[in-house]
């Protein structure tokens, strides 16, 4: 035990003692998490949005109206013709257009019904879609605004009840992007930085020698392995402490389940991480070939995680890899904790999977570490 101490307060003092590293471990992560969970949301706002009215009546102005007073759209100005602009939108200066025609208002009246164009730049896939659903939105209530004003007496009898949905929205009622967005940006920097700093900081002992002075100590390898991650596993721990305070105190983001419940999960994720390091080391002789290695699994481990991306829209056999990404388990289990309050029984299913990952790569870790003399 004495040995393991030794080695873990030679590690510590490695690491105070960099004082390069010191503002990527502490710092660094703060202005990361910061930064992106203010940048990284799927809101779209500021939608550059033209309009082709050939009508010029007083219902396709208080259509226009609508896009007007809408905070998402930035009414830009009225074209004279389609070309015109679609060929604003070819040119990037408007991302959505409408093109209602003529007679709209009088064909309207007469026949209960009307269509009109909604012309939107589709190279962001994503975004186009979220721009169809405001676009929708806006034209659906305003038909149903109209509507009533356009039945006359004697269709009122036939007029079709309408039905009102009332939405109750759980875990987020503001619907604020942050909320979902922080403790997932939370698990991806604990993860980065305790697999960056594992990975590289055996390989170093490599580049400088000292690696082959510690194979030639009576220390066995279990000891040098634990006394070489443990303050790694301290200073992941030690982030997330420092990720959940910004994330009650800047992003006011809820914490309902318990806390000693998530750095008990935590402390068991980090080892996975610590054991990913450790078996990347063994088989890069630099600093830069373990930095390129963990970045490219760490690339695909993020991607796959439902983060960005839901695992639900993905295919069949793209959802059964991330049966083995461990950041999928942590940002589950991050929100399931903190955003509804689960509890052990909730979470004991990735729990296992969990451990049992950290088992098998901690194993394969050790395993492939060759302690020759």
């Amino acid at each position: 035990m004495k040995i393991i101490l030794y080695i873990i307060r030679k590690e510590f003092k490695q690491i105070f003692r960099n004082k390069g590293m010191l503002p990527i471990i502490f710092i660094l992560p703060v202005l990361q998490l910061v930064i992106l969970s203010n940048a990284a949301t799927y809101e779209i706002k500021n939608i550059t949005f033209g309009y082709v009215d050939a009508d010029n009546s007083s219902t396709s102005r208080g259509l226009i109206e609508r896009f007007e007073a809408s905070t998402y759209f930035n009414v830009s100005e009225k074209f004279s013709s389609e070309k015109e602009a679609s060929t604003a939108m070819q040119e990037g200066s408007v991302d959505v257009y409408v093109n209602i025609p003529t007679h709209f208002e009088r064909d309207l009246q007469k026949n209960k019904r009307n269509e009109i164009g909604v012309f939107i730049d589709a190279i962001d896939g994503s975004a186009a879609g979220v721009i169809n659903v405001y676009a929708t939105q806006i034209i659906q209530n305003y038909n149903k605004h109209i509507a009533t004003d356009l039945i006359q007496v004697s269709d009122s009898v036939q007029q079709p009840s309408s039905i009102d949905s009332i939405p109750l929205f759980w875990y987020n009622e503001t619907l604020n992007y942050k909320t979902f967005m922080v403790p997932g940006i939370l698990v991806l920097l604990v993860t980065m930085i305790t697999l960056f700093l594992s990975g590289m900081n055996i390989v170093r002992e490599k580049e400088i020698g000292t690696l082959e002075q510690i194979n030639v100590t009576p220390i066995k390898k279990h000891q040098f392995i634990i006394g070489k991650l443990f303050p790694f596993w301290v200073l992941g721990m030690g982030l997330l402490t420092i990720g959940l305070i910004l994330a009650k105190v800047i992003f006011n983001v809820p914490i309902l389940g318990n806390l000693l419940l998530l750095y008990g999960y935590t402390s068991v994720y980090i080892l996975v991480i610590l054991g990913m390091g450790l078996f990347i080391s063994n088989f890069t002789d630099t600093q830069q070939q373990a930095m390129f290695i963990a970045w490219f699994f760490i690339v695909i481990f993020i991607l796959m995680s439902g983060l960005f991306t839901p695992i639900e829209s993905m295919p069949k056999w793209a959802q059964l890899l991330t049966e083995f990404n461990p950041i999928k388990y942590f940002v589950e289990i991050i929100r399931m904790v903190m955003l509804k309050g689960s509890g052990f029984a909730d979470i004991f299913p990735l729990a296992i999977k969990t451990l049992a990952y950290a088992i098998v790569m901690n194993g394969l870790a050790v395993w492939s570490y060759k302690k020759t003399t």
